[in-house]
């Protein structure tokens, strides 16, 4: 059945969407270009047969979310808790990774991140501010010496996260720089990176939110303070067929309420 409507849908389309062999099924260039397109077409389908609303006007409906690891942890899953709370005919599926995410093409109604990726036909909504800092501990600076300048950092040992890799971005007074460093330690979690920041494995920057307790305790020291890391902003991403529904537009009305005056966080 499913072979007979691929063959159907190549035909309307006039071209070839799928090559088939023993190992499988792999899209053509083609099939990869159209994608996107034909996962909008079901997504606004979609749209069209869920039912989001009920008699007595309480909101319904079923809500995917896709939060950032370490902060939909600490953080976030308490507020999309509360939100539950209080929309008990809502229903929450939430995923936790750290890398970019069309919220289209993954069939996500609401991807929350701290990656400047924008995608077509997708709601950008800024939350709040996401800090970060590059620090090291004490005792690492007894056996390198302290970066004077972000230049100086391709000597250090680094320890990276998803949302920046080996490419570390600055602000400078001549504008934006970045630089490639060498990753001694890579995790998708900020709480495995500061282990090793504490122990003295190396450089690394981390989100103020979660270093800033052990930079006031003398436990971490911040570095370049001269050279800031570059600002990026924790935001939300909706699809414009989406926001149409209620729990979604809801469930935005909410994060935005309780992060854009203050973040989730101390500060």
């Amino acid at each position: 059945m499913i072979t007979k409507r691929i063959t159907r849908l190549e035909e309307r389309v006039n071209t070839r969407l799928i090559v088939r062999s023993t190992r499988g099924l792999t899209l053509t260039p083609a099939g990869e270009r159209l994608l996107p397109r034909f996962l909008r077409v079901v997504a606004e389908l979609d749209e069209l047969l869920v039912d989001t609303s009920t008699a007595d006007g309480e909101i319904d409906g079923h809500v995917r979310v896709k939060g950032p690891t370490t902060i939909t942890s600490l953080y976030l899953g308490a507020l999309l808790t509360e939100f539950q709370l209080a929309n008990p005919r809502v229903t929450l599926e939430v995923a936790l990774f750290d890398r970019s995410v069309n919220p289209l093409e993954e069939n996500f109604d609401l991807v929350i991140g701290a990656r400047p990726a924008s995608f077509p036909n997708v709601i950008d909504i800024p939350l709040c501010t996401y800090t970060q800092v590059l620090c090291c501990a004490p005792t690492y600076l007894k056996t390198k010496p302290e970066p004077r300048h972000p230049g100086d950092l391709v000597d250090h040992d680094c320890m990276t996260t998803v949302l920046f890799g080996t490419t570390w971005p600055f602000e400078t007074p001549r504008g934006a720089l970045s630089v490639e460093v060498r990753s001694r330690f890579h995790a998708n979690d900020g709480r495995v990176i500061i282990e090793g920041v504490r122990r003295g494995l190396g450089v690394a920057i981390l989100p103020r939110y979660l270093a800033d307790h052990d930079l006031k305790s003398g436990r971490l020291t911040a570095l370049l303070e001269g050279f800031p890391v570059a600002t990026y902003w924790l935001k939300a991403l909706v699809p414009r067929i989406k926001m149409e529904r209620p729990a979604v537009r809801e469930l935005v009305a909410f994060l935005k309420a309780r992060i854009q005056a203050t973040p989730p966080w101390p500060t």
